[in-house]
């Protein structure tokens, strides 16, 4: 059931300090179960950590927490902003830490729960002030990458920061081009400059989901199938009427979405192509959250009895200790 636990560090000045639980794990992992079910146990709310369920009324595609699982846990950080405006790991950071405060600050368990690596190595390490964007800079790369192909810019990133090429998918170009906007205008690697802010003043509880590599992707078939079924086309036309091909719709599900929509797939290869980057996708989160310190990690699902009575019982202990 445990695969590994790495021994947390505690001290004197750690034990007064409230305590945080962070969820970590792949997308369908049962994350979202978890949290709530300790919430429930503990007295505790949740905090998003999904660079997508920002996003009003991108429901289908999120696979954000039910109704059901709002009414019973408050939920916070879900539909902040609209699809067509911006929203960075910096301004995720402020607004989770000020949330961790904030329920904490009212004798209240937070628990951290959401896929996306960036926001939750934003919140625990801070991000660095980097340079200003500098468009005629990005301009040249983006010029550079048609001529020259799709992996030039990842190339370049190896010789300028290959610490931060090695994190950084190839196909992200946003990513890619804002390490070596760093690089060149900063005249520093990106890799040098994160974390310089990190979080204090709370005890961190890390608790990782790693269930079989099968019956995951079997999951995530099934969730991404059961999306397009809900009506996840329609759901991705509707926001390109009304905000047109914003960022936030290159997202998956959303991506696909837009080519059943375009023509370019039909509505079955969409769903297979959405099943594929799901699961490439997790793959991705995992090697992402390896790197994360002091892991309790959990061999199963977060739905299953086993994992939740495991899960609890770390969260107990860590709470018995401080009492």
């Amino acid at each position: 059931m445990v695969a590994s636990v790495s021994t947390a560090r505690t001290g004197p000045s750690q034990t007064a300090d409230p305590l945080v639980v962070l969820l970590l794990g792949p997308t369908g992992s049962g994350k979202t179960a978890l949290s709530v079910v300790l919430a429930e146990r503990f007295g505790g709310e949740i905090v998003s950590c999904d660079s997508v369920a920002v996003y009003k009324g991108m429901e289908l595609g999120t696979a954000k927490p039910t109704a059901d699982e709002r009414a019973r846990v408050k939920h916070h950080l879900i539909d902040l902003v609209e699809p067509d405006q911006s929203f960075t790991a910096g301004e995720y950071s402020r607004a989770a830490r000020a949330a961790l405060k904030e329920i904490a600050g009212r004798g209240r368990l937070p628990i951290v729960t959401g896929g996306t690596g960036l926001y939750l190595r934003a919140l625990t390490e801070g991000l660095f002030t980097g340079p200003e964007r500098q468009p005629k800079l990005r301009t040249r790369l983006e010029q550079s990458r048609e001529k020259h192909g799709e992996g030039w810019l990842h190339r370049l990133l190896k010789r300028l920061d290959p610490v931060s090429a090695k994190r950084i998918h190839a196909n992200d170009k946003a990513k890619l081009i804002r390490a070596i906007e760093v690089c060149l205008a900063g005249r520093k690697p990106l890799s040098e400059v994160l974390g310089r802010d990190p979080l204090t003043g709370f005890q961190l509880l890390r608790i990782g989901l790693n269930p079989p590599r099968k019956a995951l992707y079997e999951r995530l078939d099934l969730r991404a199938a059961a999306m397009f079924s809900a009506g996840l086309v329609d759901e991705t036309r509707a926001l390109l009427e009304r905000y047109g091909p914003v960022k936030a719709l290159d997202s998956l599900g959303y991506r696909q979405g837009l080519a059943v929509l375009a023509g370019t797939l039909s509505e079955e290869t969409g769903l297979a192509a959405a099943q594929q980057g799901h699961r490439n996708f997790a793959k991705r989160q995992m090697t992402w959250f390896r790197r994360e310190p002091e892991v309790h990690w959990l061999k199963g699902f977060g739905d299953e009895a086993e994992i939740l009575s495991a899960a609890t019982e770390l969260a107990a202990a860590k709470l018995d200790k401080r009492q």
